[in-house]
């Protein structure tokens, strides 16, 4: 499990960008939030843990909930 801050939110396009303290950058599509999160009450610098799924357009946040 990572942990991170939310970087930037797209909520027209129910997605967003986390900056993980591993260094790099993972998106997450609303969709991924666990069940304890709700997007639109989401915002910038929010902490986050999340665990990290592959997918054809590389890795991708999922099971994203509150640090």
């Amino acid at each position: 499990m990572l942990t991170g801050n939310v970087k930037k939110i797209v909520p027209e396009r129910g997605f967003g960008f986390i900056s993980a303290d591993d260094g790099n950058e993972y998106f997450f599509h609303r969709s991924g939030l666990d069940s304890s999160l709700e997007f639109e009450r989401l915002t910038s610098g929010e902490r986050v843990s999340f665990d990290v799924e592959r997918s054809d357009k590389g890795p991708r946040a999922r099971q994203v909930r509150a640090a």
